[in-house]
């Protein structure tokens, strides 16, 4: 196959959809009390959203759909069309005015986000020289970590204040706005939720840049090359994955690694500012202020890791990432996350460790670990499963968590017990990939008839 090139440009494109990724959960999430007062919503609403969003069972319905179509039509087919269907579901989140609808906007951009993921990562590693893999996927890594940074901060800026914090600096816009689209005798409640309305206005315009972009990219080579000499269509790649030994393993080692690691971090990522509201006292600007700085962490640290990972062993960046994030849980079961010195470490390990996270090597492996005829439907399988199980994980940890945060060190110690099964089964089962070409992987693991 001839040596890739430029990829470096088409990860940069691709990525954007991790941004969106990321940037609808946090969107969700930083204005997800202002929708509670102007709705009415009860703590089972607001999980019933988290489990329908882009952080669970909307992104895993999605991902099941698209993985195989990825296979089926190509990955470009899915940068074609699908961030249309992101760009209907913001939309509907921008103009709800009840809860079905808010309900309904966020499972339609889940959908799509899920549906881009597989192709995504898929796309990328295919993309990429040998020496780059690693590094175009911590790329899209710190995309993932650069949207909710970004999303972050606009809250901030759009936030409403309360009796000891002012209004973010751009409040004043928000209320102009609200009162325009909704009258002078609007209520509080419904002014204050058009900060978030504004925030999803922002997801919008990043989508319709990325579609544009998406659209000029050519399809992926080592997908032609498989299609030329494989004519298997979408039945048969699904029975394969479900009967090939070595794809089986790798997709329960893959999954589960994945799975006990985004049961903890899907929960922060819708509900990271709600808890820092409720358990923490601080106000909506303050919780979106201490987010955003997660986030920057986040980025740093991907960045860095991008120079070492294809040169390093994987297994010292997968301790790191891990380390960091049992370590700031462990510091919540001894309470300091109602002090504000402990709610900023918190922050910080939690952002070391979504830097370095499991996502970035579950995106690496899961895309080296399988052949090209069904390498996107097997991530869109495991993704659906996690997605799925974060779904259901989310309405539990709403009844763990209790109305005001009275159980939050209950769910401190599940988050240290899912934590520290990602770490131990990483540990045992991590492959050795680095520096091979997928070719040589592929070949090695599954036969020439791969």
């Amino acid at each position: 196959m001839a040596k890739k090139s430029g990829s470096l440009k088409s990860t940069l494109a691709v990525s954007l959809n991790n941004y969106l990724d990321a940037g609808a959960i946090v969107a969700g999430s930083s204005g997800i009390t202002l929708w509670q007062n102007y709705l009415g919503l009860s703590e089972m609403h607001l999980g019933w959203l988290n489990a329908l969003s882009a952080n669970a069972l909307g992104a895993a319905i999605g991902a099941i759909i698209g993985g195989f179509l990825a296979d089926k039509f190509g990955r470009k087919f899915i940068f074609t069309y699908n961030l249309l269907v992101y760009m209907l579901g913001v939309l509907i989140i921008m103009l709800s005015f009840s809860y079905p609808m808010l309900l309904c906007g966020f499972l339609v951009t889940g959908i799509s986000v899920g549906i881009g993921v597989p192709a995504s990562w898929t796309y990328i590693s295919e993309s990429s020289e040998v020496s780059n893999r690693g590094r175009n996927i911590c790329i899209s890594q710190m995309s993932w970590g650069i949207g909710p940074m970004l999303i972050l901060f606009f809250g901030m800026l759009f936030a409403p204040g309360n009796d000891v914090d002012p209004n973010g600096p751009l409040y004043g816009m928000v209320v102009s706005i609200a009162h325009f689209f909704g009258g002078a005798d609007m209520s509080i409640e419904a002014v204050n939720a058009f900060s978030s309305r504004v925030v999803f206005f922002t997801l919008f315009v990043v989508a319709f840049v990325a579609w544009n972009l998406q659209r000029q990219l050519q399809e992926s080579a080592e997908f032609k090359a498989n299609k030329e000499k494989d004519k298997s269509g979408i039945v048969d790649n699904i029975k394969m994955l479900f009967t090939n030994r070595v794809a089986v393993r790798s997709v329960i080692f893959l999954a589960t690694i994945y799975l006990t690691w985004n049961l903890v971090a899907s929960v922060m990522g819708f509900f990271m500012p709600h808890v820092y509201e409720t358990a923490g006292g601080l106000s909506n600007k303050m919780a979106n202020m201490l987010s955003c700085v997660s986030w920057v962490f986040v980025v740093v640290t991907t960045f860095i890791i991008s120079f070492f990972v294809d040169k390093v062993a994987h297994r010292l960046f997968y301790v790191i990432g891990l380390a960091a994030a049992l370590t700031a849980w462990i510091l919540v079961i001894g309470g300091s996350i109602t002090s504000i010195a402990g709610i900023w470490i918190f922050t910080i390990l939690w952002g070391i460790n979504n830097g370095s996270s499991v996502q970035v090597f579950y995106a690496l492996w899961g895309s080296e670990l399988f052949p090209a005829k069904f390498r996107a439907g097997a991530q869109g399988l495991m993704f659906f499963i996690v997605r799925g199980l974060s779904a259901v994980w989310g309405l539990v940890f709403t009844f763990i968590y209790g109305e005001n945060g009275e159980g939050f060190t209950l769910a401190a110690y599940c988050m240290v017990a899912l934590l520290a099964i990602a770490l131990v089964v990483g540990l045992i089962g991590m492959p050795n990939t680095r520096g091979r070409s997928l070719e040589e992987i592929t070949k090695e693991r599954y036969g020439d008839n791969f």
